[in-house]
């Protein structure tokens, strides 16, 4: 049996002087559509990275291709509420998972399912990025503190598991701030890049970011590429 290994909660990168810095919106399966966005933008491996705000999996049909991009050297998500479910999935709600596009998941086998629990473990719960303008921010949902300092605090240096549970569950589950329309943003940031609740387009909530414009919807939603160096979207909102 494979083991799941944490590895760290926060996970840093320095200021890219190569290329460029995109992060892109909720995944969930739809690879085949992201790398079409991709190649609108010209992304280059050699020098470029992609940064994901998490769901890399369920409602889509490419859930089994997470793997082969978490070992791409220039894709690097943060865990969403989603990709949890997977790292959980022998105490997690199994119902309410399969009612949210999970059934992919119950046709693997014992060992598949180990190996992706295994490398969802290690997908951290933020990303800090340095750029030239200042450092952002990344997680799935939310920032449940008013300052980011406090969020690398409590997810390296928890008071009890517990507290970190709840941290977690607020970075991954959160919708408070988009719901109540909070306008107050993130101490500590230039930016913070969240996705989670699907949109329309884009929205700035103070310097908080929400960019899951549902690329993966197949009737409906784009997905949405924010360039970290220059904060503009791609496409234009």
């Amino acid at each position: 049996m494979l083991e799941a290994i944490e590895m760290p909660r926060v996970k840093r990168f320095a200021a890219n002087v190569a290329g460029r810095d995109f992060v892109v919106g909720d995944i969930h399966g739809h690879f085949t559509r992201l790398q079409a966005a991709l190649d609108a933008v010209g992304l280059n491996p050699s020098v470029d990275r992609l940064f994901s705000v998490g769901d890399l999996i369920d409602r889509g049909p490419g859930c089994r291709d997470a793997l082969d991009w978490l070992d791409k050297p220039w894709f690097h998500p943060v865990r969403g509420n989603h990709d949890d479910y997977v790292v959980c999935f022998d105490t997690c709600d199994l119902d309410s998972w399969i009612g949210n596009g999970g059934s992919w998941f119950t046709d693997l086998s014992p060992f598949e399912k180990q190996t992706f629990a295994a490398q969802f473990a290690k997908l951290p719960i933020a990303i800090e990025v340095e750029t030239a303008h200042g450092l952002i921010g990344i997680v799935h949902a939310d920032c449940p503190f008013p300052s980011w300092e406090q969020l690398r605090k409590e997810l390296e240096s928890p008071e009890s598991n517990e507290q970190l549970q709840a941290v977690q569950h607020d970075c991954m589950w959160s919708r408070r701030r988009i719901d109540q329309m909070q306008k107050h943003g993130v101490d500590g940031l230039r930016a913070l890049v969240v996705g989670h609740t699907p949109l329309l387009m884009p929205v700035s909530l103070g310097n908080v970011i929400h960019i899951d414009t549902a690329g993966w919807r197949p009737d409906r939603g784009y997905f949405t590429l924010l360039n970290l160096e220059t904060l503009e979207t791609i496409p234009a909102s």
